[in-house]
């Protein structure tokens, strides 16, 4: 066979940069070709084989908490998801009467992105504020209901509320607030059979009257963004204003995740709220709770009292709490207390509950977990995971370890203590000081309206917690 003459070097290399050189146009900009070549290549290099595998409808839809009601009331129709006093809901009222809220609320010319503030305890409207507003696509805002009328009227302007749901108690606080606001929002009441206090109806509608003019099978708005924000909670700053803090439905979904997690929570719980749903939106409970498929027993305020007897009455199996709430219930009347035959779990946080604070809880029939957090981390982040070999310890060995914080949650991406200044982190002796700082899904959006403040929070790509610890 007669082989094929060889083309000489320079030739060779000439043909093959003919080859290889791109065709000129007029209406390509070599800027333009570079960017449209470059990245197809950089993004197949990293992916290889897969690259041409691609998130779809099929394979992808967007994280959110919302998702858990129609899950558990298609499983659990006939379940009783709350009850307030001699009220109960059943899980399938419960989605009719969230639907009706979002209706409701869409007829009054709320739209997707709007902010819609919520002043309430522990009543059936608050959880039901909590899966009804973003179901249409809007923005919760729960107001602490321990505000002033200055705060709570510049909450309001800030956040741009639409409407506000407020509970007749808290009449003294928001009519003055309202009266500061140039453009008030519609103000819908909640007037509870339960309240017997003072205070007057400030808004045209009762809760009640307001969710029956909604449609029962209102299908909402999808979450198109799992970034898109779901509610917007204020700091309890000591100076100035507070700010405005932005969670969104991908974090929120996965905190409630991790709060099954980390506790863990298990399916059927029975759920007592001691934990004002306005902090850190309830730390997310409302949606772990329900996706669960666990009854919630609503409670306005928190009196040992009551606590006790609701404990015997409902079974309860776990409740929340700041070391406030366990040092009321060691501390409570022995007329007061009531025996119950089953232990019940309770988180704490906040501030390091003492050793004799757990210790008696103990004693009291209560096994506690110590977590912390703050408003910008969406609720827990770390807690203090018993190791193994605790258990064999005395009662006020272990209440000291109890009180000790903490690893971080299962859906925290990254926790360290570090040097503020130079992110290093400082030596685990228990001895070196630096600052708590926290990455991952679960962290906020932002600061609303507050871009310095935000990209200081996050300065170096961790959430700055100003938390100083060891």
């Amino acid at each position: 066979m007669a082989k094929r003459k060889k083309p000489a070097a320079g030739k060779a290399r000439a043909a093959s940069k003919s080859r290889r050189a791109p065709v000129k146009t007029a209406s390509r900009s070599p800027v333009k070709r570079k960017a449209a070549t470059k990245r197809p290549r950089a993004a197949h290099r990293a992916n290889g084989i897969f690259a041409d595998l691609k998130p779809n409808a099929a394979n992808f839809a967007p994280l959110t908490p919302i998702s858990f009601l129609p899950r558990t009331a298609a499983i659990h129709p006939d379940r009783v998801a709350v009850v307030h006093g001699e009220l109960r809901f059943t899980y399938r009222q419960l989605e009719e009467r969230v639907r009706r809220l979002a209706s409701a609320l869409a007829r009054r010319g709320v739209r997707p992105g709007d902010t819609v503030s919520a002043m309430l305890p522990n009543v059936p409207a608050m959880l039901e504020a909590h899966c009804g507003v973003p179901l249409l696509g809007a923005v919760l805002n729960a107001i602490n209901t321990r505000l002033d009328a200055a705060t709570v009227a510049y909450i309001l302007e800030h956040g741009e509320a639409k409407v506000l749901i407020t509970d007749r108690e808290y009449a003294a606080q928001v009519g003055p607030a309202l009266a500061r606001m140039k453009k008030p929002p519609l103000v819908v009441d909640v007037d509870d059979p339960l309240y017997t206090g003072p205070g007057e109806r400030l808004g045209a509608i009762e809760y009640e009257d307001f969710i029956a003019t909604g449609d029962p099978d209102f299908a909402g708005k999808p979450v198109i963004d799992e970034s898109s924000a779901i509610a917007l909670n204020y700091t309890s700053g000591t100076t100035g204003n507070p700010k405005g803090v932005v969670y969104h439905h991908r974090g929120t979904f996965l905190e409630a995740v991790g709060n099954t997690m980390a506790w863990p929570l298990p399916p059927k719980p029975v759920y007592l709220w001691t934990l004002p749903m306005f902090h850190c939106n309830g730390w997310c409970f409302p949606w772990s709770v329900t996706a669960m498929g666990g009854t919630h027993i609503c409670l306005r305020r928190v009196d040992p009292a009551l606590i006790f007897p609701m404990i015997a009455e409902h079974g309860v199996t776990h409740m929340c709490g700041a070391p406030t709430v366990l040092n009321m219930l060691v501390s409570a009347p022995t007329e007061q207390r009531r025996r119950f035959n089953h232990i019940v779990d309770i988180q704490t946080g906040g501030s390091p509950p003492p050793a004799k604070v757990i210790k008696g809880m103990e004693e009291l029939g209560f096994r506690v977990t110590h977590i912390y957090g703050m408003t910008e981390l969406q609720g827990p982040s770390t807690l203090c995971v018993p190791q193994d070999g605790w258990a064999d310890l005395p009662t006020e060995e272990r209440a000291v370890f109890n009180a000790r914080q903490g690893v971080r949650y299962p859906v925290v991406d990254g926790q360290m203590v570090a040097d503020p200044k130079t992110l290093a982190p400082v030596a685990r002796d228990g001895e070196a000081i630096g600052e708590i700082m926290v990455r991952g899904n679960t962290v906020m959006l932002g600061y609303l309206k507050d871009e310095k403040a935000t990209a200081e929070a996050f300065r170096g790509g961790w959430m700055h917690t100003g938390v100083i610890s060891t």
